[in-house]
C-alpha cells in the first residue's frame, strides 16, 4: 500500500480553512437576522438626556433651557488682576543652615515646605529656626521656592 498524499499539516490547514469559512457564514447570517434595515427613522434615533446618557426617548420640551449666543464665552477668559497682598505668605523657618546658606520654610496656610537661599534675604537680615517670616513664592528649576523672605512684623 502506498502512503496518503496528504500530510498531517495539510489536513490541519484545510480543516482551519473550513472552520473559518463556516464562522464567516454564521456571522453573515447573524448580521442579516439583526439588521436594522426597514425600521422607521424615529426608531433609529438616539437622544442624550440631561445627565449625558444615551436614551431612546426624546427630551421633554418643557425642560428645555434657552441660552443666548452672546452669553457663550469664546476663547480664554481675561486674567483677573492679582492683589499684591495675596502674593505675600506667612511661614515658619523649620531648618536653616547658616554655614551652607539655605533653609526651608513651612507655609502656615498650606503646610507646604519651601526652599529658600540667603540671596532671597534682604541685606543685613538674619533668620533662625523657628522665626516667623513673610515671603513670596516663585517657581525655580526644581520647584517652588520662597523669595523676598523678610521677618514677619508682630
Amino acid at each position: 500500500m502506498s502512503k496518503s498524499q496528504q500530510s498531517f499539516n495539510k489536513k490541519e490547514r484545510e480543516k482551519l480553512k473550513r472552520k473559518k469559512k463556516q464562522d464567516k457564514r454564521e456571522k453573515r447570517e447573524e448580521r442579516k437576522a439583526n439588521s436594522q434595515k426597514g425600521l422607521p427613522l424615529e426608531e433609529m434615533f438616539s437622544y442624550v438626556d440631561e445627565n449625558g446618557n444615551l436614551t431612546s426617548t426624546p427630551p421633554d420640551p418643557s425642560k428645555k433651557i434657552k441660552i443666548k449666543a452672546e452669553d457663550i464665552p469664546l476663547g480664554v477668559p481675561k486674567r483677573e488682576e492679582i492683589d499684591p497682598a495675596d502674593l505675600i505668605r506667612t511661614g515658619k523657618v523649620t531648618t536653616f543652615y547658616n554655614s551652607k546658606g539655605y533653609g526651608f520654610i513651612r507655609d502656615l496656610d498650606s503646610q507646604e515646605s519651601l526652599f529658600f537661599h540667603v540671596k532671597s534675604l534682604p541685606e543685613g537680615v538674619q533668620v533662625d529656626e523657628g522665626d516667623t517670616v513673610n515671603f513670596e513664592v516663585e517657581m525655580g528649576p526644581k520647584g517652588a521656592n520662597a523669595a523676598n523672605v523678610r521677618p514677619a512684623v508682630a
